[in-house]
């Protein structure tokens, strides 16, 4: 399909930023609008460069996606809607999973409820959601696949879960146009350090042990941040609606694993891990 303009929500965010970037970089007629809260984990300092060199095709409206009037204008002429706009840690869901149900709920039901009033008007709009693979659940062996049923086992998962299945249900209710990705672990430029790898290597730069959950055995599929971009602009432009698909790696690592690569770069042994207790 013929895209011109991408609406892109949470762009300011350690996904979305990298799409964006990779976005206007690839396509020198692309427009992209991006709506943002700007909250802890979205800053709009990931995207300096990209305001600066791409001016007169970047835009960026500082709002929350649950808010109608925001979202209403940051739409306007858009080709699609790429919703990044998550909270997306685990810890802090466990702590306060309010917040998650409005942002990645409520917000996603504000998203397709705009894009299905752009419809209305005669405009043809795709709909991608941004999921993850937590909505599947543990898995003891083998990889997800897409038709497997969700078990989220934490209210992060949960609330993502939510929103694709109402994102889905816009796709078999109101025809509209939508498609799901679902990745593994991310990691690259601009993540925020409460994530591991990034809190790892800033940790030790401080002098400080890494903390590594329980055992550390817990295996983790991880994929480099630009590859699950070209991987969602490929969905945006040639998957079928109604579809999800699941972007992964195949790289699998236990945390145990993980953690002595990181501390191998900075040329520490096992004597810099914390083991701590694992999550509820």
């Amino acid at each position: 399909m013929e895209i011109k303009k991408i609406l892109v929500t949470g762009g300011c965010g350690f996904i979305g930023s990298n799409f964006i970037r990779y976005m206007l970089n690839s396509y020198a007629d692309l427009e992209i609008a991006n709506l943002d809260k700007l909250t802890y984990a979205g800053r709009r300092e990931n995207l300096q460069d990209v305001e600066e060199k791409f001016k007169e095709r970047y835009q960026f409206f500082h709002g929350d996606i649950c808010d109608e009037n925001i979202v209403r204008e940051a739409i306007a002429g858009s080709d699609a809607v790429i919703n990044f706009a998550a909270e997306s840690h685990v810890d802090r869901a466990i702590l306060h999973a309010r917040e998650f149900v409005r942002t990645n709920v409520e917000g996603t039901l504000t998203l397709l409820d705009a894009a299905k009033t752009e419809k209305e008007k005669g405009k043809k709009i795709r709909f991608l959601q941004i999921g993850t693979d937590e909505v599947y659940g543990s898995i003891a062996k083998g990889s997800a696949k897409e038709d497997w049923p969700l078990k989220p086992r934490n209210p992060y998962s949960a609330t993502k879960a939510a929103a694709d299945l109402l994102a889905l249900s816009y796709f078999n209710t109101h025809n509209l146009d939508v498609v799901v990705t679902r990745s593994s672990n991310n990691f690259g430029p601009y993540q925020f350090p409460e994530k591991v790898i990034p809190l790892f290597i800033t940790n030790l730069i401080d002098g400080k042990k890494v903390p590594l959950y329980g055992t550390g055995q817990n295996i983790r599929e991880w994929l480099y941040v630009i590859d699950n971009c070209k991987a969602i602009d490929l969905v945006l432009r040639k998957g079928k609606s109604g579809e999800i698909y699941n972007i992964g790696s195949s790289h699998k690592l236990t945390n145990l694993e993980l953690t002595k690569k990181i501390l191998a770069e900075f040329n520490f042994g096992e004597e810099m891990i914390n083991f701590v207790k694992d999550r509820p």
